[in-house]
């Protein structure tokens, strides 16, 4: 196991310590949920259920012996862990290169509590350096990319690629965020937009932060 698996299996350990019994559990998607549903199995069985923001982390979850039911079967989850690309130092967040970000959106504001777990290269001091995926329509793609266009944005069409709705990815690239939580409500009224990755209103309660030899909590 390489330093970076391992660090990621440490953060992974120490979001364990914040799941209680009798639990709805969220889960996101990614290769640093992906460690933490690896060693899920140890608290799975006090576990009401799990609730997944994506289809591969549906069939991750069975795989490893997890019940997981739909978002429509609770009013919440307890606590939500996910994933990003990018934190700030505000506790936002940059998803959606896995392109399950709408999935992630809807769990998330399910949460009484959401918990994201990151490796300390994804901490920037201001979002921006990884691209904003934006869900469409097809029928509203070129529009919505002109838009974004409008935005100071360069929008690149993720090619043969689908979500699990159904829908194509706009990357968003070289988007002024110095104020975020404009921009990402300028591109949720966009019609034909069905979701997007700028997580500037569902913020984490707190971030785990991996590195190789511990774990740092960052609290907003």
């Amino acid at each position: 196991m390489s330093q970076y698996d391992e660090a990621k299996k440490r953060v992974a350990l120490e979001a364990l310590k914040y799941i209680k019994s009798d639990a709805v559990i969220g889960v996101g998607t990614g290769s640093t949920v992906n460690a933490l549903i690896d060693v899920l199995p140890q608290v799975a069985s006090r576990c009401q259920a799990f609730v997944a923001s994506s289809k591969v982390t549906a069939e991750r979850l069975k795989q490893v012996g997890c019940l997981v039911d739909s978002p429509n079967q609770h009013a919440f989850v307890d606590v939500y862990f996910d994933g990003a690309d990018e934190c700030d130092p505000h506790g936002r967040l940059i998803k959606g290169g896995g392109g399950a970000m709408t999935g992630e959106r809807i769990v998330a504001s399910m949460a009484k509590q959401f918990i994201c777990l990151v490796d300390h290269s994804k901490l920037v001091p201001r979002l921006g350096r990884f691209p904003v995926a934006v869900e469409v329509l097809s029928m509203a793609r070129s529009q919505v990319a002109r838009s974004l266009l409008a935005l100071g944005g360069d929008p690149v069409y993720r090619e043969n690629f689908k979500t699990d709705h159904g829908n194509d990815v706009l990357d968003v690239y070289g988007l002024p965020l110095t104020d975020p939580v404009r921009i990402a409500d300028t591109i949720e009224r966009l019609i034909g937009v069905v979701g997007h990755g700028l997580f500037v209103d569902l913020k984490p309660a707190f971030t785990l932060v991996a590195y190789e030899d511990r774990v740092q909590t960052l609290s907003y």
